[in-house]
């Protein structure tokens, strides 16, 4: 885990599920089994409470559905589970009304899951994040203190400790498609270029990876295959290009260029 704990994720060892990151050659790769993973999460960790045990939700056991509605303002003492719908909900979290969240979803402690949000399955949250009014997360992996707190979109990605993603912001999961992908209804994998070298990620859609401590000013949009190293900072209103961007720079909106952070 050295180069991603150097590279991306210096606080790794401080996120519960950290052994995710053990074993694989990537850093996007454990986007290609978070159902299995969150299915040994749940496996190992069976304790909580029936979410039937909780007033103010909505129960959608349908298969189109298999997720919760939360009706009420929830603050969850202690945690909750419900293992056919694949969810589990740590104590400490506050649920608003509205919220949406489908299985297979694991979410850490002391979150707030704010009015609106939607929570697409395939997804963990760590501990202490916001996930806010009308932000929507599929097929993602949250560490601890994410502020996702207003209209932000996180398809396919990863975001480590203390990332702020500021109002608007968005990481985009599916790249432009030619006619024929479009007539055969089939999304070419992404390709991503690390120190000049092309590499196959394996994955149609591929959000962002972005490390610990990465500010990302309101309205930016990361493209599809997007890798942002530790300490950086990426101006509002700025459109990423996928590739790796290296630790520890800010990206200005006008140039588009990386410049050394000030100290």
């Amino acid at each position: 885990m050295n180069y991603f704990s150097d590279t991306y994720f210096p606080l790794l060892e401080k996120f519960t599920h950290n052994g995710i990151f053990q074993n694989i050659k990537q850093v996007w790769d454990p986007l290609k089994n978070l159902n299995k993973i969150i299915a040994k999460i749940l496996a190992e960790d069976a304790t909580g409470n029936p979410i039937e045990s909780v007033s103010g939700l909505t129960i959608d056991r349908s298969s189109s559905v298999k997720g919760i509605i939360v009706k009420g303002w929830i603050k969850l003492e202690t945690s909750i589970i419900s293992h056919d719908l694949k969810i589990k909900i740590d104590s400490g979290t506050t649920l608003e009304p509205t919220a949406i969240i489908k299985g297979p979803s694991v979410i850490g402690k002391n979150n707030d899951i704010r009015q609106g949000s939607y929570i697409r399955g395939n997804v963990i949250v760590g501990n202490n994040c916001v996930i806010g009014h009308c932000t929507e997360i599929k097929n993602a992996l949250l560490m601890n203190y994410v502020e996702a707190g207003h209209f932000n979109y996180i398809g396919d990605s990863i975001l480590g400790s203390y990332v702020n993603m500021g109002a608007g912001s968005r990481l985009a999961n599916v790249q432009f498609r030619g006619l024929q992908e479009k007539m055969n209804d089939t999304i070419n994998d992404i390709e991503i270029s690390i120190e000049n070298k092309l590499i196959a990620t394996g994955l149609s859609k591929l959000g962002s990876v972005i490390g610990d401590n990465v500010e990302i000013g309101c309205n930016a949009v990361l493209s599809p295959g997007t890798l942002i190293g530790k300490d950086n900072w990426i101006y509002p209103n700025c459109t990423v290009s996928k590739g790796f961007h290296p630790p520890g720079h800010f990206i200005s909106p006008s140039e588009h260029k990386l410049k050394s952070r000030p100290k």
